[in-house]
C-alpha cells in the first residue's frame, strides 16, 4: 500500500476513534467552540412533567478546565512520584553494592590480622627475638648471608601486609561513609515519594468527586466538550502545515518501540505503572523503548531533559513528543500526525492527534 492510501487509513481510523470515544488529553490551554443551541423539547401533554433544563455548556466547560487541572497536577506529581522511586531504587543498588564491598573487606583485613597473628606466634616460639637477633647470634658467614636476604625479604612482606591493612581500614571508613550517606539520600527520597503520592491521591480523589456528582447525560455532554476541545486543537495544528513536513521514518528501534506501544492499546491508565497490565504517560514510552533495546529516563521531565531535542518537522515514528511547559506528559508519535498515548486515570491507553495538547518539543531516544 502506498504512503498516501496508507495516511488515509490512519487518518480514517483516529477520526473514528475522534468520534466514539473520549481522547481525555489533558490540558488547561485547549479552546472549546460554542457548540450548537441545545434543541427546543417537544410540547409536553397536559399534566405531564416538564424536564428540568441542562446546565448551560459555560457551566460544564468550567468543569472540564477544573478537571484538566486536578488532572494535569496529578501527572506532576505522578513525575515527581516517579522520579523519587527512581533515585530510591538507584540507592538501593549502591547501598547493596557498598555492602558487598564493606564485607570483602572486613573479611581481607581479618586474613591480614590473621597472618600477623601467625608471625608474632612464630616470633614467640623462637624465643621472643626477632629475625634480625638471631641473625647476629649466627657464627656461619653463609648462614648469616642466607639469613640477611631472607630477613629483607620479610621486612617488606611485614611492611606490604600492613601497608595493606591501613588500605583496608581507610577504604572500610569509606564505604561506611558512603553507605551513611546513601541511606540518608534513600530516606529522604522516601519521604518525597510518599508526599508525591499523597498529592497524586488527593488531586485523582477530588478530580473523580467532581465527576461522580455529574448525571450520565452532564457527563456525555462533558464528553463531547472534551471531543471538542481536542479535535479543535488538532485541527489548528494541522493548519500550519507542519504535516507537509514531517517525512521521516522510523528507525529499526523506533517501529520496535512503536510496535510494542501501540499493542498496548486498551490498557488502563494507572499512575506510577509501567506495565504490563497499566501504563501511565511515562511508563509507556521508557517501557516501549527498553523493549526496543534502549533504556531511557523513567519520567517525561527526565526524557525531556536528557534526550537529544529534535524540531517537530523532523520528528519520526518512535520519538517521543513531550507536552506543557513543565514536560508532564509525554505520547509517543506513530506517524501521521497521531501519537499512541496513556492520557490520565480513568482513560486507556489511545491514539490521538499528536496536536490535541500544547507541544512543549520533540526527543529522540536513538539519535
Amino acid at each position: 500500500m502506498g504512503t498516501a492510501g496508507k495516511r488515509g487509513l490512519i487518518t480514517a481510523a483516529v477520526t473514528v476513534v475522534c468520534a466514539i470515544t473520549v481522547l481525555a488529553a489533558p490540558g488547561t490551554a485547549f479552546a472549546s467552540p460554542t457548540p450548537p443551541a441545545a434543541p427546543t423539547p417537544a410540547p409536553t401533554p397536559s399534566g405531564s412533567p416538564v424536564p428540568p433544563p441542562a446546565p448551560p455548556n459555560k457551566d460544564l466547560e468550567a468543569v472540564r478546565e477544573k478537571l484538566e487541572s486536578l488532572y494535569h497536577d496529578a501527572a506532576v506529581a505522578t513525575d515527581a512520584y516517579n522520579a523519587a522511586e527512581e533515585k530510591a531504587q538507584k540507592q538501593s543498588t549502591q547501598l547493596v553494592q557498598l555492602a558487598k564491598k564493606i564485607v570483602e573487606g572486613q573479611r581481607r583485613l581479618d586474613a591480614l590480622k590473621d597472618r600477623a597473628g601467625a608471625a608474632a606466634r612464630q616470633q614467640y616460639r623462637s624465643g621472643g627475638l626477632p629475625p634480625e637477633a638471631h641473625l647476629m647470634l649466627s657464627d656461619d658467614p653463609g648462614q648469616f648471608l642466607d639469613g640477611a636476604g631472607r630477613v629483607l625479604q620479610g621486612q617488606r612482606a611485614t611492611k606490604a601486609m600492613l601497608d595493606e591493612m591501613t588500605r583496608t581500614q581507610q577504604d572500610l571508613k569509606l564505604y561506611a561513609a558512603d553507605a551513611a550517606a546513601h541511606w540518608r539520600e534513600l530516606e529522604a527520597n522516601r519521604k518525597e515519594k510518599e508526599a508525591a503520592r499523597k498529592k497524586v491521591q488527593k488531586q485523582i480523589a477530588e478530580a473523580e468527586k467532581l465527576e461522580s456528582r455529574l448525571e450520565t447525560q452532564e457527563k456525555e455532554r462533558l464528553a463531547e466538550l472534551e471531543r471538542q476541545a481536542a479535535q479543535k486543537a488538532q485541527t489548528a495544528w494541522l493548519d500550519t502545515g507542519v504535516l507537509k513536513d514531517i517525512q521521516g521514518k522510523a528507525s529499526e528501534q523506533g517501529a520496535k518501540a512503536v510496535s510494542y506501544a501501540t499493542a498496548q492499546m486498551g490498557k488502563p491508565y494507572e499512575w506510577g505503572a509501567e506495565g504490563p497490565r497499566t501504563f501511565d504517560c511515562s511508563g509507556l514510552t521508557s517501557q516501549a523503548w527498553a523493549h526496543a533495546g534502549r533504556p531511557i529516563p523513567r519520567t517525561s521531565q527526565e526524557q525531556w531533559r536528557q534526550l537529544r531535542h529534535v524540531d517537530v518537522k523532523d520528528m519520526r515514528p518512535g520519538d517521543l513528543v513531550i507536552y506543557f511547559d513543565d514536560a508532564s506528559h509525554v505520547g509517543m508519535y506513530i506517524g501521521d500526525g497521531t501519537i499512541v498515548h496513556a492520557p490520565r486515570p480513568g482513560r486507556t491507553v489511545t491514539v490521538t492527534g499528536a496536536g490535541s495538547m500544547p507541544i512543549l518539543g520533540v526527543v529522540r531516544p536513538d539519535a
